[in-house]
């Protein structure tokens, strides 16, 4: 067989080992290029600002790649920034369109620094600017249950368990609880980015470099919270930091998942609680009549990928050595995939809730006798029987259970986050705390931005 090799600016490579080893990075770091503009920019700031003589970088030229690196951005923004094979992944791409505007000026960008601790960093900024959009979204959704909850606080609604009738509950309390799920998730998500919030450059290819390198610096210019202390922990980071981030978008989806089969089964015709937007069901090409929750199903299926993305993460980096393995690039896909499901289902979940028609008669007529059984027995309760007797005799007497009125079996329960007892001001409270969050966050990584590129962020294409 004869054999061939691809020149890339890190040697020579047999072609068929560069196709396997660059694997979807060519494809997949097209996301991360304007992330990686961003570090390149902050360490060529910091480089120019080293207590060394001569300057690595002078601070003129130092302008000139950070002009150089937006003019990329926009490129990249307009779809006409191209990642070769021979280029492997962005980093040595970003790099080889420096030098060929810059000349040696392009070369000098790499020092001090490693392709390991650039994906670090340019995962980090991709994970910082899609979990706030996905914590906007999560919000929206919160926000637009927390509507349906507070407008049919007062409609009735079969509370189930084990799937079968139990007891009077309302379709305020049932959408309120998805919402109180989803704001417990967002806690959780907001975790998430707190840790993810940490600058990993300078730590090279995990051991630091014997240069006077400012690692707060760099953090600060791309408006990190803080730099990850010790430089090998900044590489070991990889792969822990996304399987947190995609445990909390686990969660996520796992509300999500449950809000959707509520939804497909109180859709069903022999429910009717529920009808969905008619734009959100699909046909059949069989069956002319055909109006079918696709959407539901998807999100559900959905959570079982974001689930395996996680679990998939998790299983890359648990057997890892310290140290950068190559192992990790198999993590950045699952890593993507996971935070693209997240959001696209939260969009459309808020969107279907936001057009959900309740059927306040099928929400009654679903009502039965024996759904009152537990009031009737705390009712005897009030009239002095001990509760397990009262509970035996009504379960002995079901066929003598009357119809109770729905209206004040739910009215009655007056309790803290009882169905007459939710607090929505409190609801409401926490979801603006949720978008404050994401609103103060976007405000400050802007300004860092616009700080270190010197133009209007974001870029425009």
């Amino acid at each position: 067989m004869k054999k061939s090799a691809r020149k890339t600016t890190v040697g020579k490579i047999d072609a068929g080992v560069l196709a396997f080893t660059a694997g979807e990075d060519v494809k997949l770091d097209v996301e991360l290029v304007e992330a990686d503009c961003l570090g390149t920019a902050a360490h060529v700031t910091m480089l120019s600002r080293m207590r060394v003589k001569p300057p690595v970088i002078s601070k003129s030229d130092c302008r000139k790649i950070i002009a150089e690196l937006a003019a990329i951005v926009q490129r990249s923004r307009k779809g006409r920034f191209r990642i070769t094979l021979e280029d492997q992944d962005v980093h040595l791409a970003v790099e080889r369109m420096l030098t060929r505007k810059l000349g040696d000026l392009g070369k000098k960008v790499h020092t001090g620094r490693s392709r390991n601790d650039q994906v670090a960093v340019d995962l980090r900024l991709y994970a910082k600017t899609r979990i706030l959009q996905i914590v906007e979204e999560l919000a929206a959704l919160a926000h637009a249950l927390i509507r349906l909850a507070k407008k049919h606080a007062a409609d009735p609604m079969v509370g189930r368990t084990h799937m079968q009738p139990a007891m009077p509950s309302s379709v305020g309390l049932w959408a309120s609880a998805h919402a109180e799920s989803l704001l417990d998730d967002a806690a959780l998500l907001m975790t998430a980015y707190d840790l993810n919030n940490q600058c990993p450059l300078g730590s090279a290819a995990s051991y630091g470099v014997p240069l006077p390198i400012d690692r707060q610096l760099t953090s600060d210019l791309l408006g990190f919270a803080r730099p990850v202390h010790n430089v090998l922990y900044a590489n070991n980071a990889r792969g822990k930091i996304e399987s947190i981030v995609l445990s909390a978008l686990s969660q996520i989806m796992l509300t999500l998942s449950r809000l959707a089969q509520d939804l497909i089964l109180f859709t069903m015709p022999e429910f009717g609680y529920f009808t969905l937007p008619a734009s959100f069901c699909t046909g059949s090409s069989i069956m002319p009549q055909k109006k079918n929750p696709d959407v539901l199903e998807l999100v559900r299926a959905k959570a079982a990928i974001v689930f395996s993305n996680f679990i998939g993460v998790a299983e890359l980096v648990k057997g890892m050595p310290s140290g950068y393995n190559r192992d990790l690039q198999e993590a950045k896909g699952l890593f993507m995939a996971g935070m693209k499901s997240t959001f696209s289902s939260l969009w459309i979940m808020s969107r279907c809730i936001e057009g959900l028609q309740v059927n306040r008669q099928a929400l009654l007529d679903a009502f039965t006798p024996e759904v009152f059984a537990t009031d009737r027995a705390l009712e005897l309760v009030g009239g002095g029987m001990p509760f397990r007797d009262a509970y035996h005799h009504v379960k002995e007497h079901l066929a003598e259970l009357r119809q109770g009125n729905a209206y004040r079996a739910i009215a009655a329960k007056t309790h803290l986050g009882g169905t007459a007892g939710l607090n929505f001001t409190a609801y409401e409270k926490r979801v603006r705390e949720v978008e404050e969050f994401a609103e103060e966050e976007w405000s400050d990584y802007r300004a860092a931005l616009r700080r270190l590129l010197g133009i209007h962020y974001p870029v425009k294409g």
